[in-house]
């Protein structure tokens, strides 16, 4: 019987980055299974009806397929950092909800028949994170918490729509927290390269964002 919970990931999803991000910071391990999404394996499918990552199995059979739920059941585990006390709800449910669409739509406007100027309202939505961290380095205060790891995965994406027009922006709070956040051991660590899981696989353990 597995002992390590099992977390269906993807290495470049946004939800199922900032899960691993906590779950590296909360030094939880488990084996860590990378899907293809476009040939996503059944056990994944048989977990999570949503049949998205990121996904994580416990050992005792419950599942969590919510990034924000995995992110908080990590930490409440262990939160040495003390993310949780930067949990801002209201600031992740905006990023979540209407940057995600925005972002969706300029990143992809083949995919959808929305009109509208898309990249503009995404940006607008920016705005008041870049006034937030000019009073501080990071979205909830002095030190990195759950909400800039919640955030920063969907803001990378956005600013790699076009990295020359985002680091021309007037956003130099926001652009300095966003290359402080990908030069960060944290971040390298979350994004380990893993061979796509397929049943019978020798199980990878994921601890402290390295495989082992």
């Amino acid at each position: 019987m597995a002992t390590d919970p099992i977390l269906y990931s993807f290495r470049r999803c946004p939800f199922a980055i900032r899960a691993r991000m906590a779950l590296i910071v909360s030094g939880v391990a488990c084996e860590i299974r990378e899907v293809l999404l476009r040939d996503k394996p059944s056990a994944l499918i048989e977990a999570s009806a949503k049949a998205t990552v990121p996904v994580l199995v416990l050992a005792d059979g419950t599942v969590i397929d919510q990034s924000l739920d995995i992110m908080r059941w990590a930490l409440g585990r262990h939160d040495p950092e003390s993310w949780l006390a930067g949990d801002d709800a209201a600031l992740i449910a905006a990023n979540d909800g209407p940057f995600k669409y925005h972002l969706d739509r300029a990143k992809y406007p083949g995919r959808y028949p929305e009109s509208g100027d898309h990249r503009a309202q995404a940006l607008a939505m920016l705005e008041p994170l870049e006034a937030r961290l000019s009073s501080g380095p990071y979205l909830c205060g002095a030190t990195r918490s759950l909400t800039d790891a919640a955030l920063f995965p969907f803001v990378r994406q956005f600013a790699e729509i076009d990295r020359t027009w985002f680091d021309a922006l007037p956003l130099p709070q926001l652009q300095r927290w966003l290359a402080a956040h990908l030069a960060s051991d944290l971040f390298v660590a979350a994004m380990v390269r893993l061979t796509p899981w397929r049943p019978g696989d020798v199980p990878v353990l994921f601890w402290a964002g390295m495989p082992r």
